[in-house]
């Protein structure tokens, strides 16, 4: 039995990041209240002794206090810091509790563009860019350097400058780049979803990157939809770049896959839904009067993603359902995408939590899928230097999963009852 205390455990949360921090703090501290109660049974088992004494007795190795009716009481893991936005754009982060020697998890969310409060600021709040972003985590991973972390941890969801990974030209590897400052600054791990290419990882020396996958909560959320699984259904891979992405789905769904070949100009640049770089999309494979899925790591303005909706309509799809990790919703994408539903050219789009959205959430076509609990999990392991093998290659539970949403959906019930947290 491997343990760990989590009172060295340390969550340090930007402002980009916070709220997508507090939820998966919430799972956080549900793991380890599980774990520490089979631990306490476990000892209990091993040494026969009472399981309530030895959870006291862990508790006080542990320096924990009991609370009221709680069994065991886990620290509260968030660190308070205070966020500091100049008039001039300049950004300084002070950690207001001691951090040494500790196990720290920084999360940002650099793709957060809505509002944000920062101390001494008297307005509703500031907006940030990506680029801001950016300079705050680095402000942020450096005063948890000065404050004497033992180890530092990014969870970024949405790694920055991912699009930037290959030089087609006179061009900067920024991708790489980025990862290069992030070492630099001292930092152990890095922990993503679904990042834009494995190349990236390839341009690390030291730092370790954990590129987790939503498929499973996807699938789940599929499943739901009335239909699917008794459906003549097909996976679509948007471009030639998802094909791997697809293929892992068209295999774990047992369904045909087919290709959208697009060309490119890249002498322009994709500014919005109506304006982008595609010269010309071609369909590899057979849609019609079938359902189709369509799966892809991030949404920016919906201009591609929408002119692929169009030529499978074209092709005879009869309904479409994209799932997209990162749902950016860059510039008017929202509004693009709304009249895109009322014209009928797709059914639903599954979108994750890794990205803070607001508005999107009220539409009728969007569901959003709570990745927290994973994230929560892959802390926990590596907290506990615990393989996290079965979180990154979850074919195994899929499999599992579509085994009993079959079976009930034989009986004629709802395949699967999910809470929102799960």
């Amino acid at each position: 039995m491997k343990y760990s205390n989590p009172a060295s455990l340390a969550i340090i949360a930007c402002p980009g990041g916070e709220v997508f921090a507090d939820e998966v703090i919430i799972h956080l501290k549900k793991l380890y209240r599980r774990y520490n109660e089979r631990q306490a049974a476990e000892l209990a088992r091993r040494y026969d002794m009472d399981a309530e004494k030895v959870s006291g007795q862990i508790n006080f190795i542990d320096e924990i206090v009991f609370y009221g009716k709680n069994k065991h009481h886990v620290p509260k893991l968030k660190i308070p810091v205070k966020f500091t936005c100049f008039p001039n754009g300049e950004f300084k982060t002070e950690i207001q509790e001691s951090i040494r020697g500790k196990d720290v998890y920084i999360f940002q969310d650099v793709e957060n563009h809505y509002p944000l409060r920062f101390s001494g600021c008297e307005n509703d709040g500031r907006r940030l860019s990506i680029n801001d972003h950016l300079i705050m985590l680095f402000v942020t991973i450096d005063a948890a350097r000065q404050a004497g972390a033992g180890q530092i941890t990014l969870v970024i969801p949405n790694y920055p400058y991912a699009r930037q990974h290959k030089a087609k030209g006179r061009e900067a590897l920024t991708a790489s780049r980025i990862g290069k400052m992030f070492e630099g600054l001292g930092v152990y791990n890095v922990i993503t979803l679904d990042i834009h290419s494995r190349d990236i990882m390839n341009s690390f020396t030291q730092m370790r990157l954990e590129n987790l996958h939503a498929s499973y909560q996807i699938i789940r959320t599929l499943t739901n939809i009335d239909g699917i699984l008794n459906d003549d259904f097909v996976v679509v891979s948007p471009d030639t770049g998802a094909v791997d992405r697809n293929k892992f789905f068209a295999s774990a769904l047992k369904k045909p896959l087919a290709l959208l070949y697009k060309e490119r100009d890249y002498s322009k640049i994709s500014k919005s839904a109506s304006e982008t770089n595609i010269s010309q999309i071609r369909l590899l494979g057979n849609v019609r009067n079938k359902t189709v899925f369509m799966a892809d790591d991030m949404l920016g303005t919906g201009g591609t993603l929408i002119k692929g909706m169009k030529i499978l309509k074209e092709n005879g799809a009869r309904r479409i359902i994209c799932s997209i990790s990162l749902p950016l919703f860059s510039g008017d994408a929202v509004t693009h995408l709304e009249n895109a539903y009322r014209e009928g050219l797709f059914f639903r789009i599954i979108g994750t939590n890794a990205i803070y959205q607001e508005e999107v959430l009220e539409r009728e076509w969007y569901i959003s899928v709570n990745i927290s609990s994973l994230f929560a999990q892959v802390i926990a392991r590596l907290h506990r230097n615990l393989s996290i093998s079965s979180l990154l290659d979850n074919r195994e539970i899929i499999n599992r999963l579509l085994a009993g949403a079959k079976e009930q959906d034989s009986q004629n019930e709802l395949p699967f009852q999910q809470s929102e947290n799960e």
